[in-house]
């Protein structure tokens, strides 16, 4: 095995994808198989997941889906151990679930902005809790959150009017930052990544209103296709990215530099 096979092999690694049985959560969940991890999907629609896990262990690894809801501290913590049952470890850590709702600011409703807040920022503190005590305490991990280029800068409303969803992300910007300060000690890398804009059941209505304007102002004048995230996801959850941390990786076509 080359040097470079060396750097991005995951045999023996075991990863968590929230959120992955669709969209990019499935995508990053194939790489990491394609790679030779484990990997455990999880997420409130168990079934997707189970598809998901049927396509990794055609792979030849070893994919296991679970129910789970990412604000339940319960669930949270019978997800990681179930994981640690089965493989010994959790080595890898995506947090990709997620919540989104369209409303002007005027007119968000407040119950609206607390399932987007606890989905994507509590959810997001309570896996990684959980996981990176295991991490901490066997002195390496990868933890990659899943960001949006949403969460970098403002974004005209008539491409996107989510308030919540654009706050939330910001607060996985700093969060990324502040917990790579806090655990390189312990060996473990924190990074995130800032997709921009994929075809996803998330993004249909953004799309929808939008898509036109999007790719007008994306370099690459196109949106993210169905393997543009898995480089970057592998890159993060491999040794190639050992001396990177707290960085947030926008993979986006180049719309965060207009």
């Amino acid at each position: 095995m080359s040097i470079i096979q060396q750097l991005f092999n995951l045999e023996n690694k075991t990863a968590i994808v929230t959120g992955g049985g669709r969209g990019l959560g499935r995508q990053m969940a194939l790489a990491y198989a394609d790679a030779g991890a484990n990997v455990v999907i999880c997420s409130r629609k168990v079934q997707a997941c189970e598809e998901v896990a049927e396509e990794i262990t055609k792979k030849g690894t070893k994919g296991l889906a679970l129910p789970f809801d990412v604000t339940d501290q319960e669930q949270v913590h019978r997800t990681v151990k179930e994981t640690i049952d089965e493989f010994g470890a959790v080595d890898i850590l995506v947090n990709n679930s997620g919540a989104s709702w369209g409303a002007s600011t005027l007119e968000m409703p407040i119950d609206a902005w607390h399932k987007v807040m606890n989905v994507n920022v509590t959810g997001t503190f309570l896996m990684t809790k959980a996981a990176g005590k295991h991490m901490v305490d066997q002195k390496s991990g990868k933890i990659i959150n899943i960001a949006s280029i949403a969460g970098l800068k403002g974004v005209d409303p008539k491409i996107m009017d989510a308030i919540g969803y654009n706050a939330s992300k910001g607060a996985i910007v700093t969060f990324t930052k502040d917990l790579a300060a806090k655990w390189g000690a312990s060996n473990v890398n924190v990074n995130a990544i800032a997709p921009g804009f994929f075809p996803t059941k998330m993004s249909k209505g953004v799309l929808e209103m939008g898509g036109d304007a999007i790719i007008e102002c994306t370099p690459l004048q196109r949106l993210g296709g169905d393997e543009d995230l898995m480089g970057a996801a592998l890159f993060l959850a491999s040794k190639a990215s050992d001396y990177v941390t707290g960085e947030i990786l926008a993979v986006d076509g180049g719309m965060n530099a207009v």
